[in-house]
Order: structure tokens, then C-alpha cells, then sequence
């Protein structure tokens, strides 16, 4: 059993800007706050090169470790991930959260991107469902358009000072 959540924004940005900050564990981590029972992110630090198959270290502000193994790179278009070693009690509900981000150029502004942010998290059985939901959608879902909030912040920041 399956729960599907998706964040989608517009960022005035190119998708290679974009694309640059989301896969920068360094400058994304503190981009992602988190949101109720979802912690944020203190850092995500590579274990080897960033590549397809490449696991990376996720640590969140309670102290806790999780892992994701990248399972797609298409630089400017497309980062796929899977999310697992989830914390208690995350992991009584979910075994794992498959993410996949998607960067398209706005076909109005060539200049923006259209950002598309997936998470399919496994359930751990049907009678997680109940609890999975409030936690994952009421949470994890608006944790996810948080971010992608301050992803458009910075990059919009970025964008003004290179004007001066």
C-alpha cells in the first residue's frame, strides 16, 4: 500500500539553478524546516560521488539518521531518490519514501521553472493507513511546499544580488 504526496511550484529560475540547489546537500538541508512531526534537515552529506546508485547521509535537527540512495540524475530535467533507515515512529507507518523531482522550463518565461516534487511513501501494512495519512499529508505534504517556498526565496535572493 502506497501514499502518494506532490509539492509543485513555479521558481523564477532556470531549471539548471534549480536543479544546482536541490541537489546541494549543503545549501538545500536548511532549506527543508520541516513542518509538525516532521523535523528538519541539519544536513545531507555524500557517501561518494553523487551518482546514480550513490548513497547519501540525511540527518535531521532531532539527531536522527536516515539514507537515500539516488536512483535517477538528468541534470536540469530530473532527481530521483529512495528515502529509508526512517526513523521511529515515521517507520511504524512507512518502510520507505521513493522522491522524485522534476524541473521543467516554463514555456511563457524560459528563465523559470515549473517544479515538481513526488514522494510514493511504502506503508508498512493496510492498518497504517489511518495514522499515515494525517502524519504524511498533514505534515510531510505542506514540510514539502515549505521548501520549495525557500528554494524559490534564495534562488530569487541569488538572482537580485548578481543584478548589483
Amino acid at each position: 500500500m502506497h501514499l502518494r504526496l506532490l509539492a509543485e511550484r513555479s521558481i523564477a529560475a532556470a531549471p539548471a539553478a534549480v536543479y544546482a540547489l536541490v541537489l546541494d546537500g549543503n545549501r538545500f538541508a536548511p532549506l527543508f524546516e520541516g513542518y509538525g512531526p516532521i523535523p528538519g534537515l541539519e544536513r545531507i552529506q555524500p557517501l561518494g560521488p553523487v551518482e546514480v546508485g550513490a548513497v547519501r547521509e540525511v540527518r535531521d535537527l532531532r539527531g536522527a539518521v536516515l539514507h537515500e540512495r539516488i536512483t535517477a540524475l538528468e541534470p536540469s530535467q530530473r532527481h530521483a531518490y529512495t528515502l529509508y533507515d526512517l526513523p521511529a515512529p515515521l517507520s511504524w507507518l512507512a518502510r520507505e519514501g521513493r522522491a522524485e523531482w522534476r524541473f521543467q522550463a516554463m514555456a511563457d518565461d524560459p528563465g523559470a521553472t515549473r517544479v515538481s516534487w513526488r514522494y510514493d511513501f511504502e506503508l508498512t501494512g493496510p492498518w497504517a493507513w489511518p495514522l499515515a495519512w494525517p502524519v504524511l499529508r498533514g505534515a510531510m505534504q505542506p514540510a514539502m511546499r515549505g521548501c520549495l517556498e525557500r528554494i524559490a526565496q534564495t534562488l530569487e535572493q541569488a538572482w537580485r544580488a548578481e543584478r548589483r
